[in-house]
């Protein structure tokens, strides 16, 4: 299924953005069919940083070949729509947080995975 980013937000709540060939900006960030998307309750370190390059490219790794699909919560954090992305059912977030090149961060709470959670709700 296609998604068309010039709905309302309505139908941006109700309809999953999904792709195949996403592009990855950083451990946090990735981008689906042109739109980035904030990974929702995940903190990874910068870009200008060893582990910030760390991150991204076990995240592009990560990635590579996978589906994802997105919950988008309907917030934006600067150019990036915030949501919950799943790499063939796998929650990405989770991914990340436990391989850890990420932390779980309650700034965006989210309902978590046990083995991910460090107390958001």
């Amino acid at each position: 299924m296609k998604f068309t980013f010039g709905l309302t937000l309505a139908a941006v709540l109700a309809v999953p953005v999904s792709a195949a060939g996403v592009k990855v900006r950083d451990a946090d960030t990735i981008v689906v069919e042109g739109q980035p998307v904030r990974l929702q309750g995940v903190d990874a370190p910068e870009l200008n940083t060893r582990s910030g390059k760390d991150a991204r490219r076990w995240m592009v790794n990560y990635l590579a070949g996978k589906s994802v699909k997105c919950r988008l919560t309907g917030e934006r954090s600067y150019d990036r729509w915030i949501g919950v992305c799943f790499a063939e059912g796998v929650d990405i977030g989770g991914a990340v947080i436990s391989a850890g090149h990420a932390l779980d961060w309650c700034s965006y709470p989210k309902p978590c995975a046990p083995a991910s959670c460090t107390g958001c709700a």
